[in-house]
């Protein structure tokens, strides 16, 4: 099985990472990034693909997927307000011009 074949992947697991997909692509991560994103997150959560044997099953893990947006949270606490925005207001412009590349680079 080549590298990247996802046929061994159960459809609940092809489904996670369509969703979770869909997620980074909202916050203005790349497509090709976003979808590696996905899949190692599943893999993370899940072991990998679906695999043949008796006693081959192993509990799924929630916690990758629930881990995002939890690190910043004692850096952003240290900054002032003042800060805090600055990079909010960097941020949003950011992902209106990855949109807007997006976007155009769909048309052409």
């Amino acid at each position: 099985m080549p590298r990247g074949d996802k046929s061994a992947y159960t459809d609940k697991q092809k489904r996670q990472a369509q969703h979770i997909e869909e997620g980074y692509i909202d916050q203005g991560v790349p497509e090709d990034k976003a979808e590696a994103r996905a899949w190692a997150t599943v893999n993370k959560m899940t072991g990998g693909g679906k695999k043949s044997g008796s006693g081959r099953g192993k509990a799924v893990n929630p916690a990758p997927a629930r881990k995002g947006g939890r690190a910043g949270g004692a850096a952003s606490a240290s900054r002032t307000a003042a800060e805090r925005s600055a990079s909010a207001k960097k941020a949003a412009q950011t992902r209106a011009r990855n949109a807007a590349n997006r976007k155009a680079s769909m048309a052409t």
